[in-house]
């Protein structure tokens, strides 16, 4: 019989890290799937802005308070996967101290991490929540299109990464980048990266759940369909979990920039 797996910490993401094992992460909003992707095995589970596409598409912006609802949801539903809430931006754009009033919102509501979308401007915001003792996911985020292409943006996000890693950020998730920046960037930070449309050398991978189960009429360049001849949805993300442990996903030719 399998034993129980203890909780993901920060100290073991940073030992698989350090170690070369890939960090598996999936988004989730509610109790039920946390349960599940939780015994499938997820390392990581991302309460992100992907929430506000796929439960309430056509709606407003996803608010704080409907973060820290879904973070408490997911919070009941997990046992042992790291748990990262997402921190909208009006939540933080006034101030530092606005910043650390809605990071302890989210953390209050069971996350053990919290995400901010990242440029050279928010390094102060990362640095007075990290020395606070807020561990901190940075997200380069490139708005629906590839970033890095050209020599001018790459050598940009190779700084704000770079930036953000000094301030203390504990985690970097790289959204649409060239796979030859992202490897360069995991390659010189300490810290994980983690890839969602950047190639297979970062420290780990994400995607939405709901393209994983197919639940997503046009999925993008980067996404595979596991639920494809898998038994049920757990059998679904035990599949992603272990091709992206063994460096079968993301396909370089087939899921990459």
């Amino acid at each position: 019989m399998t034993p129980p797996r203890k909780p993901i910490t920060l100290h073991r993401l940073r030992a698989m890290h350090a170690e070369g094992e890939k960090i598996t992460m999936l988004t989730c909003y509610d109790a039920t799937f946390a349960r599940v992707l939780d015994e499938a095995g997820v390392d990581c589970l991302l309460v992100g802005d992907s929430l506000g596409m796929v439960l309430q598409p056509g709606a407003t912006p996803v608010s704080l308070e409907q973060f820290v609802h879904h973070v408490r949801s997911v919070a009941r539903g997990n046992r042992t996967a790291w748990l990262i809430g997402e921190m909208p931006f009006e939540s933080y754009r006034e101030s530092k101290e606005q910043a650390l009033r809605s990071a302890s919102a989210l953390m209050q509501a069971g996350a053990h991490m919290v995400k901010l979308e990242c440029g050279g401007w928010t390094t102060d915001t990362v640095r007075f929540l990290t020395e606070r003792g807020i561990p901190v996911c940075g997200h380069a985020l490139g708005g629906w299109r590839v970033q890095g292409r050209d020599e001018r943006s790459a050598a940009l996000l190779k700084s704000d990464a770079r930036a953000l890693a000094e301030a203390g950020a504990a985690m970097l998730l790289l959204d649409l980048v060239p796979s030859m920046l992202a490897s360069s960037i995991t390659k010189e930070l300490p810290i994980p990266i983690i890839g969602i449309g950047a190639g297979p050398d970062c420290s780990g991978q994400v995607l939405v759940l709901h393209d994983v189960l197919g639940l997503v009429q046009q999925p993008s360049r980067f996404v595979r369909y596991f639920m494809q001849g898998s038994e049920d949805v757990a059998h679904a993300v035990r599949r992603f979990g272990e091709a992206v442990k063994n460096g079968r996903f993301p396909d370089p030719e087939l899921h990459t920039y």
